[in-house]
């Protein structure tokens, strides 16, 4: 049987940023605001998401997940563009979303995500806390969760919380593992950061290592990162990948996605993965190839 490619991107802070009103600069969006006009605006570049994108197209992935973070400050006017720009990349059972922490910046606009892609989440009834939720695509379960939430400046942690923990508990003693199953979540259940860390982090791995699961993407740091997780069957691979849209710059290295190639082997799954990247001619290589499972 041929294997099912699965794409993973993440972090794409869609440029440029709309002007904001001056009624929306208060509180956090301030400082966010100011950090995108000294910084930000310079190494997360539409140009480089734009080839990204168009690589990642020709590859013709069976289906593509988005753990989040398409806007920046979730002003009411980067949603219509952030929504056009996920249909760019495929309709809504080809792709896959999830918020993060900039989806949900502020509480003033805390449900614009799920209310503007709700096609693109769960495939039954939506709305703001309509997480988890499975997606079913050839052999994958695909598992959507919300680590968002606003935050207080200089903040970026991530919460699951109880109910949806609870929510996750049920849904994962459900699974078989005759299904190969994807979590996704925004927020890495490894941080190196007390201001960027998932605070329930420790009651989702605990979870995992209950009942398990195949695979685990996830974004936020804007790096490469592979780590393993205890599972009840052996080690679990979570996945990071970088911005979508950012330059090579500090720590942070250039845009890039993960493909992964899925399949039976035995009683068991395969799942290959291969990491494409832009290089400094904003072109779009093979970085290399990895057998995770």
């Amino acid at each position: 049987m041929a294997a099912f490619t699965l794409a993973h991107l993440s972090d794409p802070h869609l440029p440029p940023l709309p002007e904001p009103k001056v009624s929306e600069l208060a509180g956090k969006r301030v400082l966010g605001y100011l950090h995108w006009r000294r910084k930000r605006h310079k190494y997360h570049r539409r140009e480089v998401l734009d080839a990204l994108v168009s690589d990642l197209r020709a590859q013709n992935p069976d289906h593509i997940a988005v753990t989040g973070d398409l806007v920046n400050l979730a002003l009411e006017a980067e949603f219509p563009p952030a929504r056009a720009w996920l249909e760019s990349i495929g309709p809504p059972d080809r792709v896959t979303a999830i918020p993060g922490n900039h989806d949900l910046y502020v509480r003033a606009t805390r449900r614009r995500f799920a209310e503007t892609f709700s096609e693109y989440l769960g495939d039954e009834a939506k709305d703001a806390a309509a997480f988890p939720y499975l997606r079913k695509r050839g052999p994958l379960t695909l598992i959507g969760l919300s680590s968002a939430l606003p935050t207080p400046p200089l903040m970026a942690t991530g919460k699951l919380g109880a109910s949806q923990l609870a929510a996750l508990e049920r849904l994962l003693a459900g699974l078989s593992p005759q299904t190969f199953r994807v979590l996704l979540v925004h927020h890495p259940l490894r941080s190196g950061s007390p201001f960027k860390r998932l605070t329930d982090s420790q009651k989702l791995t605990t979870l995992v290592k209950r009942h398990g699961v195949d695979l685990i993407l996830h974004g936020h740091d804007h790096v490469h990162s592979t780590i393993w997780i205890d599972g009840p069957d052996g080690k679990i691979p979570a996945v990071g990948v970088p911005s979508a849209s950012s330059l090579a710059h500090g720590l942070y290295p250039s845009a890039a996605y993960n493909q992964f190639a899925i399949a039976r082997e035995g009683n068991g799954w395969r799942c290959d993965m291969t990491v494409r990247g832009i290089n400094d001619a904003m072109r779009v290589r093979e970085i290399r190839q990895i057998r995770l499972i």
